[in-house]
């Protein structure tokens, strides 16, 4: 069944959802039934209050080997239908997380490949076990990258290495992906899941609506002229000043306490 394809866990507790593709026999790469089942769960996890961080993971072995390059070799003259079916669903999707307050946590073990890497790139924070591995991989198959890889990946390591990445194809290790910019923290393979859900508590428990502001200023900071952005942080800060966490922060300031946060 669909909903077996993407695991979807929302705890209410900590506000904390994970997403999981399950497709581990073909290492969670993408068809178009997954790529629905995907929107849907990210329409799911989007729409439900109080969620407050979000974690995309794989099953078992890998966390994505991108798409599933069998569905265009068995029927090659309908490469373009199926390209179309699978983006028809994962651009919503994609969107719906990149709008969310709520940041995204990647966590990878084994391979990030194609349309996984481009995942991991759209990621907010990345931590990876020790032996997981990163590669652009449409080269070998003779196309150029989906599901904003091309948007992310010059943000995150500049256009130069963008284009090594892109036009050389080499896999990166998860030390060289960290020194890259594309992973924030290595921890070896054990405890890839104890430090992926700390990390997310963390997340949690913060100030989301202002969480979300500071990802949509990050993302636009590139394609404002400096007055312009220096106007869109005014406007930001503003609005964050009518959240009930702002109000709380500035309390527990001056009261010298840690702040209870409610992502409100």
């Amino acid at each position: 069944m669909s909903e077996d394809l993407v695991l979807t866990e929302i705890d209410a507790a900590t506000g904390i959802a994970t997403l999981t593709i399950n497709r581990p026999k073909v290492l969670n790469a993408l068809d178009v039934p997954t790529a629905r089942a995907f929107l849907q769960a990210v329409r799911k996890v989007t729409a439900t209050k109080g969620v407050r961080c979000i974690v995309l993971s794989g099953s078992d072995r890998a966390f994505m080997a991108g798409g599933d390059v069998a569905a265009f070799g068995t029927e090659p003259d309908r490469a373009a239908e199926v390209v179309h079916d699978l983006l028809d669903a994962l651009h919503p999707a994609l969107t719906a997380l990149r709008e969310s307050p709520a940041p995204v946590i990647a966590k990878v073990q084994g391979v990030a490949a194609g349309a996984g890497f481009s995942l991991v790139l759209g990621a907010d924070l990345v931590i990876a076990e020790a032996g997981a591995r990163f590669v652009v991989a449409y080269d070998r198959i003779g196309t150029s990258p989906d599901c904003g890889g091309t948007w992310a990946l010059p943000r995150k390591v500049g256009r130069a290495k963008a284009m090594e990445l892109l036009l050389l194809g080499e896999t990166l290790s998860a030390e060289e992906a960290r020194a890259a910019g594309i992973v924030n923290t290595v921890v070896p393979a054990e405890e890839l899941n104890a430090e992926a859900l700390a990390l997310a508590k963390r997340i949690a428990s913060g100030p989301t609506q202002a969480q979300g502001a500071v990802r949509a200023l990050v993302d636009g900071a590139l394609d404002r002229p400096f007055a312009a952005h220096l106007e869109a942080e005014r406007a930001s800060f503003i609005r964050m000043t009518g959240t009930r966490d702002f109000r709380e922060g500035v309390s527990a300031f001056l009261e010298k306490r840690q702040p209870q946060f409610r992502g409100e």
